[in-house]
């Protein structure tokens, strides 16, 4: 059987740089691998920044996103049917930055998926520096991501103090509460090291995490408490200018709440750079390729107001 490994964190908090230090360590222990994106929206920007991984031992797939629950479900099935007849030794699924993760124990467990495919891990991956306060929809996408994840890891841990990560795990505890989960997380279970520093330790531990399986109350929320994505596509504007340009509209409660902004755009030689902003960072880094598009995540967007800082967003 294949196994295949879940990789969870809500919106930002860098699951895309750890599968890709997850990857090259699974291909220098000599596995083929598949990588199966699904990111918030029709474009997938976090695929094409995994695009050096492709080669002889990894592959790389994708399921759009933007559609109903049920739609989803009936895509991932059929890409996990597709995909298990590919001969990898391990598929690696990461979901959005907003997923329920039940999708992935219940389609795993419908015919013939069940007979293919064996669950390895469940990893959750957490911004060490989380936010104090979360609304109650992110606070149940935080909580059932790591309901049931064998291994918990900080990311960006040099840039935060020990106090603070003790806090953001004692969060990570309020909010399994707040759902009715038992489970409790210890500090000596998560691994905070960062993750350049990693040896064959770490990631063997990780390899051989597993997962657990936690009961908790699901609450329902209506349409219009849902996430949204807005795309704002060929932004002609200099590198320095949009910068300041998220990092104003990020602060801007007129705005609605957001998480992330993510995209690519050439700068004046067209060359690509990666944008990555969230409320802690603001990360513009040369890439291979991309796509001229900006993808604004979060809750209550408010266009009027983004519309002064990126225009008119693409229907």
């Amino acid at each position: 059987m294949v196994k295949i490994d879940l990789i969870t964190g809500f919106l930002g908090s860098g699951k895309t740089t750890f599968i890709k230090k997850y990857a090259t360590y699974l291909m220098r222990k000599g596995l083929n691998i598949g990588i199966l994106e699904n990111d918030h929206g029709a474009v997938n920007v976090d695929m094409m920044l995994l695009q050096e991984l492709r080669g002889d031992q990894c592959e790389l797939e994708m399921i759009s996103g933007g559609c109903d629950a049920e739609t989803h479900r009936r895509r991932f099935r059929t890409k996990l049917i597709s995909m298990g007849m590919c001969g990898y030794d391990r598929v690696l699924v990461e979901p959005s930055g907003i997923y329920d993760i039940d999708e992935f124990f219940d389609v795993l467990r419908d015919e013939p998926l069940d007979h293919w495919y064996e669950i390895g891990n469940v990893i959750a991956v957490v911004n060490a520096g989380l936010e104090e306060t979360l609304s109650d929809q992110a606070e149940f996408l935080l909580a059932s991501e790591v309901a049931d994840a064998g291994s918990i890891i900080l990311s960006r841990s040099q840039e935060v103090p020990v106090t603070k990560q003790d806090a953001t795990i004692e969060h990570l505890n309020r909010s399994l509460v707040k759902l009715g989960c038992r489970r409790q997380i210890k500090g000596d279970e998560v691994l905070r090291s960062p993750w350049n520093e990693w040896t064959e330790r770490e990631f063997e531990q990780v390899l051989n995490g597993g997962y657990c399986t936690e009961s908790y109350r699901k609450p329902e929320y209506r349409e219009d408490q849902g996430f949204q994505s807005l795309y704002y596509m060929n932004l002609q504007i200099k590198k320095e200018e949009l910068k300041e340009k998220m990092k104003e509209a990020l602060k801007d409660p007129a705005c609605g709440k957001l998480f992330r902004i993510k995209g690519f755009m050439q700068d004046e030689n067209e060359k690509w750079i990666e944008l990555n902003a969230t409320q802690y960072e603001i990360q513009m880094n040369p890439v291979g390729e991309g796509q001229n598009v900006l993808i604004v995540i979060g809750e209550g967007l408010e266009e009027d107001a983004l519309a002064k800082y990126f225009g008119t967003p693409a229907r």
